[in-house]
């Protein structure tokens, strides 16, 4: 009695491979022999057993993919924008701080290094928030504006153009609540000069029109001439010292804005759209680029004039940002350059001093808050007045 031949495999014995259905197509199995059914089953015109389950895929087969397009898995996609985004947060405050550093140090490379080695990195990231916050909430601020505009206005693009603009695109990514922490956050550094522009745009940016406070016309006109009357009584001193002092500047950002929010709100024609778009991304851009070189070229040091001299003799003031000091020398950040070493048995006095930017430069007050202060800034001076500037801070260094 002879035996059908077996092979031999890493577990054992292997069996031999069934005769396949008369007239079946075979299958290619996994490990490239030709997958058998039995004898007695009977099979559909595709060759498959009847009544044996088909396995279905998990996703379905897109047929006609576009061959020359590379489709990204969505899991892929959001990883990389995460990954982009998290690079961008921490690497472009390094960049601007260590510009910050080289710009203050005046361009020296040795000076550059002995800030880089004494300032740390919390008060670089101080400095960089307090400054550059309000940049950033003017830069969102603008493009959710301008972008729900764009946005509604599609529409009414030629049928050759329907590319939607980039700032459209980016309102429509972009949730509701980061368009409200945007014009929260420029709500509390922005100056309240500016203040008033903020009507307009959150009108933009969410596409306020008169039409929606009440479907009827004169309860609509009396909710506006309400909400006008009360922005007039809040502002009405301003107004009248602004007016008092020829401050034409002044005046029309605090008594245009909320005029210009009852029109803001799309849609735009459609012949303007387009070259709209264009004009705001390269105007934005040379913005944001103008308004980037304060963020640079702010001191991370404070600014201080150290009285230097001899006991019993005559005495100096530096003007200067302190780097460092220890039991034998202050190191001073010289105003108009260079390093000097003083030794710390010379020091007689120290005060802190503003610098020329924060000196005010109107007399305007709206209800006890300076117009040049922000929220944020006003409340701190409530809590801690500001003290008289010393006369060795009108001394020039």
């Amino acid at each position: 009695m002879s035996t059908a031949p077996t092979a031999t495999g890493a577990d054992g014995p292997v069996p031999p491979p069934r005769t396949s259905v008369p007239g079946a197509a075979a299958s290619p199995a996994t490990d490239g022999t030709a997958a058998a059914v039995p004898s007695s089953a009977v099979v559909d015109r595709a060759g498959w057993p009847v009544g044996v389950p088909v396995a279905e895929p998990a996703d379905p087969v897109v047929a006609d993919a576009d061959p020359g397009r590379i489709r990204w898995d969505p899991a892929e996609r959001r990883a990389r924008a995460s990954q982009s985004f998290w690079t961008a947060l921490v690497g472009v405050p390094a960049i601007f701080s260590v510009l910050r550093l080289g710009v203050e140090a005046g361009g020296e490379l040795q000076t550059t290094l002995l800030l880089v080695a004494n300032v740390g990195p919390v008060n670089l990231l101080a400095g960089f928030l307090t400054t550059a916050a309000r940049l950033l909430s003017t830069g969102m601020v603008a493009v959710f504006a301008l972008g729900a505009v764009l946005a509604v206005s599609a529409d009414r693009l030629p049928s050759g153009a329907r590319r939607r603009p980039l700032f459209a695109r980016w309102a429509d990514l972009t949730p509701a609540w980061v368009v409200l922490a945007a014009f929260l956050l420029a709500l509390i550094t922005w100056p309240l000069l500016y203040l008033p522009l903020l009507l307009p745009a959150f009108a933009a940016a969410f596409q306020l029109r008169p039409g929606r406070l009440h479907e009827r016309v004169v309860p609509r006109l009396v909710m506006i001439a309400a909400l006008l009357a009360g922005y007039g009584w809040l502002l009405l001193p301003t107004l009248r010292d602004a007016g008092r002092q020829g401050d034409l500047l002044a005046l029309a950002l605090l008594a245009v804005p909320p005029l210009l929010a009852l029109f803001i709100a799309g849609p735009l024609p459609g012949v303007v759209i387009r070259p709209l778009a264009s004009v705001t991304e390269v105007a934005m851009l040379a913005t944001l680029v103008w308004a980037a070189v304060p963020v640079i070229s702010t001191p991370v040091l404070p600014l201080t004039v150290t009285t230097v001299g001899a006991e019993n003799g005559p005495t100096e003031d530096v003007r200067g940002h302190v780097i460092t000091t220890d039991d034998v020398n202050m190191v001073l950040l010289q105003e108009r350059g260079g390093v000097r070493y003083v030794p710390v048995d010379l020091v007689r006095a120290q005060v802190l001093c503003p610098s020329e930017e924060e000196l005010p430069r109107y007399q305007l007050r709206i209800r006890d808050f300076h117009v040049e202060d922000s929220l944020l800034e006003g409340m701190g001076r409530r809590v801690r007045p500001v003290h008289r500037i010393d006369a060795a801070c009108r001394i020039p260094g």
